[in-house]
């Protein structure tokens, strides 16, 4: 590319000018055709063998430089690819930097956590602890209870075991729980048919007073009395059925009470006593869960005396 580019018609003219045309006049002036001609086969030979030297070294010059060129471009190459794996080195090295950094702060987080689930669990064990200590001393508190009910087993002939006495403890709470619902019940019943009960004699009372109104306004005439007549039949029908549900209801009621006396009676192991009436029966379930409530107050009492004495 270089070479098809020179000029070489310039390049020549330049630099051997001087030796072409020196002095032509002196030639022209001294010598004769023949010496000019070999002068001047002379001057050509060695403008030719200059221009061969000078060719020569020209070529060798643009070979240099051909070659300094493809060195040059190996090194851009070179250089290229350095530039290249340093750029890639620098990317890989941020990765490695920001993995790294990601991983510290993991860690960072990961130490926080843990050290806040060790305080939380030294908090729980602390909290265990107390709850440990507190169990502790109510297990010696409790203590008294064991000996005392072992001083029953060793001493009574009811009891072989402390289970039996716990057993029988809790069997006389069950059936007093159990009596005092069926109480509240019974009472609850009793209180809603009372509460029936005097409604419907409010309603009878002033049902009576509106008819008594009303046959004195309707005694003028005789068609007015009838539709009266027709009237009171149908409230006495009606009076006679809220009697007969309300006759029904008491009978409930008092199928109940008499049940839960035989009740009571069967759990003392006892023989209810015969032909005893309603209000009887009443008074002595009061008496029974009465006496049930005082045998709570009286344990309920030992055990405080025995948790003070603790």
């Amino acid at each position: 590319m270089a070479t098809k580019s020179f000029d070489f018609a310039d390049y020549f003219r330049s630099s051997f000018a001087e030796k072409l045309i020196s002095n032509p006049d002196s030639i022209e002036n001294h010598s004769t055709p023949a010496t000019r001609l070999l002068e001047k086969k002379r001057e050509m030979i060695e403008l030719e063998q200059v221009l061969a030297s000078q060719k020569e070294e020209f070529q060798m010059k643009m070979e240099s430089l051909a070659y300094r060129k493809d060195e040059l471009e190996k090194k851009e190459l070179r250089l290229r690819e350095s530039l290249l794996k340093f750029d890639k080195f620098l990317e890989e090295n941020d990765r490695k930097k920001r993995r790294a950094m990601k991983k510290a702060n993991d860690e960072r987080n990961m130490k926080d956590e843990k050290v806040s689930e060790i305080k939380l669990l030294q908090g729980d064990a602390a909290t265990l602890q107390k709850a440990l200590d507190k169990q502790r001393l109510k297990l010696e508190k409790h203590m008294l209870f064991q000996q005392y009910m072992e001083r029953v087993v060793e001493r009574g002939t009811d009891f072989t075991e402390i289970r039996d006495i716990i057993g029988r403890y809790d069997t006389l709470t069950s059936n007093l729980n159990e009596l005092l619902l069926r109480d509240n019940a019974v009472l609850d019943d009793l209180e809603e048919h009372k509460q029936t009960l005097y409604k419907i004699q409010q309603q009878g009372s002033n049902d009576a007073m509106l008819m008594t109104n009303d046959i004195a306004k309707r005694q003028l005439s005789k068609e007015e009395i009838t539709s009266v007549r027709v009237k009171w039949d149908s409230l006495w029908t009606h009076i006679q059925n809220t009697a007969a549900r309300n006759v029904l209801l008491l009978g409930r009621v008092r199928m109940a009470t008499e049940n839960i006396y035989h009740q009571i009676y069967k759990q003392m192991k006892m023989k209810p006593e015969p032909d005893i009436g309603i209000d009887a029966q009443m008074d002595k379930i009061k008496l029974y869960v009465a006496d049930l409530t005082d045998i709570i107050n009286e344990t309920n009492k030992k055990a405080t005396v025995f948790d003070r004495l603790s």
